[in-house]
């Protein structure tokens, strides 16, 4: 019997889903490049408008990568014109599934997998079906599964449905330091958790560890003195930076092998999280029962068993001591 949520129809046509990451000769974990980078602009110059009700944003509230997009929806206001399908937090060797929907089915195309408007858009796609992307629906095709540069259209191609008093998360005058941040942080933070979880070799893994907590040490200095990554600011750098933290001590602490400290243990950067963790955006598309089930769930080569651990207990809600910092609102 199909649980709630869950379809019993079982499609004719189930497409396979690589289920082990990118792993080069020398065990080193490789992130494949990213297939649709077309751009969505305010003029429609790409042949992508920007223009409300024309997108559809697909994301696994488990994934860090999805969670920057919901969180910068939310902080620009802009619920009402990009629509969001959540797909199961499980991604099986079918890939990511449409059973939160109404009859198992997503409500904009139809179809019961992610795979489905991947092939849709690309009938020779052959890599992995990931989260985030943006469906159009007046092309019926998959625009984007670019997830750096999704949230950055939101954030200046769709300024004309900003809400009144949006955050500018991407201002021109802080752009350079900005990137700068967000370039070592992706390398060694975002995604470097997963180059020491998926590492086959030693080496690679104490390569991808060490740079790992000598960032986290350099960021925990560089909050000493101000309240967000670029000052007294909230901006793009702190929305990609999050989505790791909210799941550092739940998963990569663990499951990943990213044992040497835990978040709790720095105090600036858990005091930070928790200041973010707050605040509309934040929180509230931070869902660890997902996050906890996917990882633990999904990975059969990391945790044969899928048993999801009960632990840890972490107050997010406990003082953070970081209103003596500047706030630009």
């Amino acid at each position: 019997m199909a649980s709630k949520g869950q379809s019993t129809h079982q499609p004719t046509h189930q497409p396979t889903q690589r289920s082990s990451p990118e792993i080069s000769t020398d065990g080193r974990f490789v992130r494949q490049r990213n297939r649709f980078t077309d751009r969505i602009t305010t003029d429609g110059s790409s042949g992508f408008p920007a223009e409300p009700g024309r997108y559809q944003l697909y994301v696994s509230l488990a994934c860090p990568w999805a969670q920057r997009s919901l969180i910068v929806r939310r902080l620009l206001g802009l619920e009402d014109t990009i629509g969001v399908t959540v797909v199961d937090p499980i991604r099986d060797e079918r890939g990511w599934r449409f059973t939160l929907s109404p009859g198992g089915r997503d409500p904009v195309t139809g179809h019961a997998f992610l795979a489905d408007l991947y092939r849709a858009s690309d009938p020779t796609y052959t890599g992995r079906y990931t989260v985030p992307c943006i469906w159009d629906r007046t092309e019926r095709r998959l625009v984007s599964n670019d997830f750096p540069q999704i949230t950055l259209t939101m954030e200046t191609e769709f300024t004309a449905y900003h809400r009144p008093g949006a955050p500018d998360l991407y201002p021109a005058e802080l752009r350079e330091e900005i990137d700068a941040v967000n370039a070592v942080v992706y390398e060694n933070v975002n995604n470097g958790v997963y180059r020491a979880g998926f590492a086959t070799t030693q080496e690679a893994y104490e390569e991808a560890f060490d740079a790992l907590f000598a960032t986290l040490d350099e960021l925990e200095r560089r909050l000493a003195g101000r309240r967000f990554l670029c000052g007294d600011r909230l901006t793009e750098a702190d929305v990609r930076l999050f989505t790791t933290l909210a799941r550092f001590d739940a998963v990569y602490y663990s499951h990943f092998k990213c044992n040497l400290r835990r978040l709790v243990d720095y105090p600036n950067l858990w005091g930070y999280a928790r200041d973010l963790y707050r605040r509309p955006g934040f929180g509230d598309t931070t869902d660890f029962d997902h996050i906890k089930r996917h990882y633990y769930g999904t990975h059969g080569n990391l945790n044969p068993s899928r048993i999801v651990p009960k632990g840890p207990a972490i107050d997010w809600s406990s003082p953070r001591d970081r209103d003596r910092f500047p706030d630009h609102r």
